[in-house]
């Protein structure tokens, strides 16, 4: 993804107490939301099936060149869920240095890319895993991050 995000505060209640943007640094970087996505071993990952009943699960995957990725069985519940609707919420293991990527899903096809893909996969699991027709890419719409320790003052939103 090159293009640059937009960057500001999430909306929430008043309420929470957030006060608004008076420099660059009372906001987190996209380097740091990157570094930690880059970082990650487990993934959280949710999708919504046909009727909106949720669907939550762990997952390994790949910040790879500005995009998330994972690989899943076909026949798994989350991709019968993808397959009805894309949407698709992504969150990190840590709930102290939260990153929530939003926005659709789409299956790779590009065997070159799933080849390096599973180059990368092999350099942080051990493993190559991910077989065609079974990855998708998440290209982020909106992604949120904050400390838990300092919340709500390092909220962060970047919106593509």
């Amino acid at each position: 993804m090159s293009e640059t995000p937009q960057i500001d505060r999430p909306d929430m209640p008043a309420d929470y107490g957030l006060k608004p943007i008076k420099n660059a640094a009372d906001l987190l970087s996209w380097q740091w939301a990157e570094e930690r996505l880059t970082a990650s071993r487990n993934y959280w990952v949710s999708t919504v099936d046909g009727n909106g009943r949720p669907h939550t699960t762990p997952v390994w995957g790949l910040w790879y060149e500005g995009a998330f990725y994972f690989g899943t069985s076909m026949q798994s519940q989350k991709a019968r869920n993808l397959a009805v609707n894309p949407a698709i919420v992504v969150n990190l293991e840590s709930g102290d240095e939260v990153v929530i990527l939003e926005g659709t899903a789409v299956v790779i096809t590009e065997s070159g890319l799933v080849t390096q893909l599973n180059d990368a996969y092999q350099e942080k699991y051990n493993i190559k895993a991910l077989q065609e027709g079974g990855v998708y890419r998440l290209f982020p719409q909106k992604v949120m991050a904050w400390y838990e320790s300092d919340f709500p003052w390092t909220a962060t939103r970047w919106r593509f």
